[in-house]
């Protein structure tokens, strides 16, 4: 059984694997040829300011007196520049936001799995284009554009990555340390003739990354005060910038500027998605090259932003994020990104006609030159006879859409079956023929295992054709109505499973239906209390479904209620087992009273904090010391505790309840409490269901333990309601993940749920933190099977297949559902329906005290 447990294991392993290889992979090319227009441009040097984190509406409205809170930038939009929206697209983050304003392209989806600090593949971008390019500002970002570039001409100055502090009591630091050092930079380079001979070149770059306004968002939000005076900060930071930038070159007129914002944030402080607050971000540009402020009657806009900012007559021009790296390479003069994908929008320059007619044909080479490249890649590894060209970019349609453009422009026209050693032999043929097929194709040795690897995964099943000729057998020996019913509410349960993917009101929908079970069956007569106990829970349990994402509203006072709730169960505990055990307050009260004493501490940690926050003073080092204590003894306590099932499955409870206590931030910190009762009545169910069918159970609740040795030849026959068994197992696992949110969107994650733990930024402890607090309700669940295995003689074997199959049929609606494009809440939910079939591996062992693998 373990070897074929570890195949599976592997098989699923690597089909999962294969999702990330197929569609997770750089869609990036190279060996494009560089382009750019011959014609002089209009700037000699351009300056970018990106303020991280800041949403359109934030900037362009009007504060409560009638006045701006960015006068400068306002200003420029009224008597010098052109503005807009600068559309982003998902995922709205730091990383790809900044890819797209620079390199010119919408992220790469293989850096899914590479972070914010790490490039998976090389990539042309606007700075390593430039003659020379300085920038400041957040080690995160800055890194990311200097790394391997060839040559010496990319120079960044960078404060300590520690210096990114939620929980400091100014984080408008960050801004003005950008600001200081670049005037620092300025007054030097006046004493340094090599430095001062650099700035005075053309084509080169100065980058201002300004992260306060995002941090300050992150821990405060945006309609907070401090966000707001971040940005009047920005603002009159901006404004000295300019001005020092035309002092020292003597007002030349040379310099363009370009103010905009890698992403937005949600009222709630947080952004990935595709919500309007992270998707529009505003977009200012002005100085050399750059079309004047144009007055206008009326504006072809659907939204009502333009009446509420009081800028109906100045032109509005909106803009897609990657539009930008083209606009800023026309402006100064350097080829276009080699992967860029923007569209230099016209209507911002300020130029000749030839000059617009000549950029756009550069930039339409461009990037028809990254097409040809694909194309030429793609036609070297297939077969002549099923290589199809696209037929509106066939080469001769290339050649003529190229010259009618030329000529244009020249004429001054700028607007235009069964087992035996014949199945064997046939399985190893058809095995030779995909491997010759692929190998003719060179195609990557991964596609080998995925196309190979269902051969003998078939001849196996074949093999096993009396099996399923049995079980056929089986089926049809039912009444045809209840093989009919069975059918019809197996289909609608996974249905709804699926469903709840997309839709999570249908967990609710499912959590309602479980509620009515004791009343189709003879379990209400039979075992009254517990039932109300079921449909207590069950209910209580289908609010959280319908309660908005966690991370919207931070309410402290429900984390209090859920830490005194679980004191109050404690306590309950501890009288119960004081009068039944007498040997109990002698050996195992102590332990009880330490987990206790966490919890506690626990609520201490999260009240303590949150003041300490509220007033600006930082994360105490003694909160911070006891968090990292309590989630390090939490994986220690339980294993002390008896390994009678009911004692050990609580003090699971308790050590886990007072992690997930200080990692919570409101509403959630009740799940996992209301989880695990519904927990604990479903063991009592089915031990009642059990002996309901006429099944003998030698052991009560009570008294069975988790690590006695199983008697094989106690183990039953599957039946029916194993089926039920299986699926309620699915269920509950779809519930602890989905039950507060979707995990699989960025912007279901609230960092500062893990402020107890730290308040400086670290990506990878923060996600760490974060993914163990998913985990949680999932090990309660995965713990509770376990006793439901034990206590109904259930065999894992037969438990493992019938999970397999629920799994399989879901990813079998799930596989052709995979994404690689869109929002991480898209992207994510998608790659995590595959993720969810090794979900259906963790059946034999509990999580104490051997650690279940999925």
């Amino acid at each position: 059984m373990l070897l074929f447990f570890i195949l599976g294991l592997l098989v699923h392993f690597v089909f999962f694997a294969s999702i990330f290889d197929i569609y997770f992979t750089s869609p990036l090319v190279h060996g494009m040829t560089p382009q750019f227009t011959s014609l002089p441009p209009p700037a000699r040097r351009l300056v970018l300011f990106v303020a991280d984190g800041l949403r359109a509406d934030s900037l362009y409205e009007l504060d409560e007196n009638g006045d701006s809170r960015a006068p400068f930038i306002r200003n420029i939009i009224m008597h010098e520049g052109s503005w807009g929206i600068s559309h982003t697209r998902v995922p709205t983050e730091s990383r790809p936001g900044h890819v797209a304003l620079i390199a010119g392209f919408y992220e790469d989806v293989s850096a899914v799995a590479k972070g914010w600090k790490e490039n998976p593949v090389e990539f042309d971008s606007l700075l390593n284009e430039s003659k020379y390019t300085w920038g400041w500002g957040s080690p995160d970002i800055l890194s990311m554009f200097a790394k391997d570039v060839s040559g010496d001409h990319v120079f960044i100055h960078t404060y300590d990555a520690d210096d990114e502090d939620f929980g400091a009591h100014d984080v408008t630091k960050l801004d003005t340390w950008v600001f200081d050092n670049v005037k620092e930079f300025f007054r030097a380079a006046r004493n340094n003739q090599s430095l001062f001979s650099k700035l005075n070149e053309e084509k080169i770059v100065f980058f201002l990354h300004l992260l306060g306004i995002d941090t300050n968002g992150h821990a405060h939000r945006p309609s907070s005060r401090e966000y707001k005076d971040n940005i009047k900060i920005v603002d009159a930071g901006i404004k000295e910038m300019v001005s020092m930038f035309k002092h020292f070159y003597g007002n030349d007129g040379k310099t363009a500027f370009v103010f905009t914002a890698d992403h937005g944030m949600t009222d709630w402080g947080v952004h990935g998605a595709g919500h309007p607050s992270e998707t529009l971000t505003p977009f200012v540009t002005w100085g050399a090259g750059i079309k004047y402020p144009q007055n206008v009657s009326t504006q072809q806009f659907e939204d009502a932003f333009l009446k509420e900012w009081k800028l109906e007559n100045w032109k509005r021009q909106d803009i897609n994020q990657a539009d930008i790296a083209p606009l800023m390479a026309s402006l100064i003069g350097v080829p276009f990104p080699l992967n860029s994908v923007g569209i230099l929008p016209l209507d911002y320059l300020n130029n000749t006609d030839l000059f617009k007619a000549e950029s756009i044909f550069t930039n339409a080479i461009q990037i028809l030159e990254q097409f040809k490249v694909k194309m030429t890649q793609k036609k070297e590894v297939t077969l002549s006879f099923l290589f199809t060209p696209f037929k509106l970019l066939s080469e001769s349609k290339q050649h003529n859409i190229l010259r009618k453009a030329r000529s244009y422009i020249k004429q001054r026209k700028y607007d235009e079956a069964k087992p035996s050693r014949l199945l064997q032999y046939s399985f190893v043929a058809i095995g030779v023929l995909v491997a010759f097929f692929l190998l003719i194709q060179a195609y990557p040795w991964t596609y080998y295992i995925y196309c190979l690897l269902p051969v003998p995964i078939w001849y196996a099943v074949l093999r096993e054709f009396q099996v399923i000729q049995d079980l056929v057998a089986s089926l049809l020996s039912c009444p045809p109505s209840h093989f009919v019913g069975y059918l019809l509410v197996s289909t609608l349960g996974i249905e709804v499973l699926v469903l709840s993917f997309f839709y999570r009101y249908m967990l609710t929908a499912g959590l309602i239906a479980f509620a009515g079970w004791p009343f189709i069956t003879q379990l209400w007569t039979r075992a009254k209390r517990t039932s109300l106990n079921w449909i207590f829970f069950s209910l209580l349990l289908a609010v959280f479904p319908l309660m908005p994402v966690v991370g919207r509203k931070p309410d402290i006072s429900l984390v209090m209620t859920a830490g005194l709730l679980v004191l109050l169960l404690s306590l309950f505990v501890v009288a119960s087992l004081t009068k039944r055990k007498d040997s109990f307050v002698n050996e195992e009260l102590p332990l009880h009273l330490l987990q206790m004493l966490s919890m506690v501490l626990s609520m201490y940690v999260v009240y303590s904090t949150d003041n300490s926050l509220l007033k600006k003073q930082g994360l105490p080092l003694i909160n911070q010391i006891i968090s990292w204590i309590i989630l390090a003894s939490s994986f220690v306590l339980p294993l002390l505790s008896p390994p009678i099932l009911f004692e050990r499955l609580f003090s699971i409870l308790l050590s886990l309840m007072s992690t997930y206590i200080l990692l919570s931030r409101g509403y959630e910190a009740l799940f996992p409490l209301v989880l695990s009762c519904l927990m604990f009545a479903w063991i009592h169910m089915e031990q009642e269901t059990l002996q309901q069918s006429g099944v003998s159970c030698k052991q009560k609740v009570n008294s069975i333990q988790f690590i006695y040795n199983t008697d094989l030849t106690q183990l039953r026959q599957l039946c029916l309601d194993d089926i039920r068994r299986a699926f309620f197992l699915v269920f509950f696992l779809v519930t602890a993940f989905f039950g507060t949110g979707n995990i699989a969107s960025v912007n279901s994650f609230d960092v500062t749920s893990v402020y107890c733990f730290l308040t400086v930024f670290s990506p990878f402890i923060m996600g760490a933190l974060m993914m163990w607090k998913i985990l949680i309700p999932f090990v309660l669940v995965m713990c509770a099977f376990e006793a439901v295995q034990l206590t109904t003689q259930l065999s894992s074997k037969g438990l493992f297949l019938m999970v397999l199959v629920i799994s399989d049929i879901m990813a079998l609606h799930f596989f052709f559902l995979v994404r690689d494009y869109g929002s991480w809440l898209d992207i994510g939910t998608r790659s995590f329906q595959k993720l969810f079939r090794g979900l259906d591996f963790c059946t034999t062992k509990s999580f104490y005290p051997n650690p279940r693998k999925s």
